[in-house]
């Protein structure tokens, strides 16, 4: 396995998704995402902009390792980023509004 997919994985892991969800939201199928595993290679710069987007990680960072993804080390914070992900948009908005009053913004 080729070192970007690795860091796609790990970040899969992190996240708490797979890579079905990951190629539904790309936009591709799972097939793609599998043969660009068994292939050892690197996506064409458009797909690895529409995984990076996703992951929430920068397209260097896949690439190149080089920098850091963005992470929270709180696990409480982790679940429910990972929750959030999955809400539908007027969900997301009810959300939104909760955190702010119970911050007090």
């Amino acid at each position: 396995m080729s070192d970007f997919w690795r860091r796609v994985d790990e970040e899969l892991d992190y996240k708490g998704i797979n890579r079905t969800y990951l190629a539904k939201e790309c936009g591709f199928s799972l097939t793609n995402i599998g043969q660009g595993i068994k292939l050892g290679s690197t996506p064409s710069a458009e797909t690895a902009v529409k995984i990076a987007k996703v992951l929430d990680v920068s397209v260097e960072y896949l690439v190149t390792g080089n920098e850091s993804p963005r992470r929270v080390e709180n696990p409480e914070i982790n679940e429910i980023l990972h929750d959030i992900r999955h809400l539908s948009p007027g969900d997301l908005s009810i959300a939104k509004t909760l955190v702010h009053r119970l911050s007090g913004h």
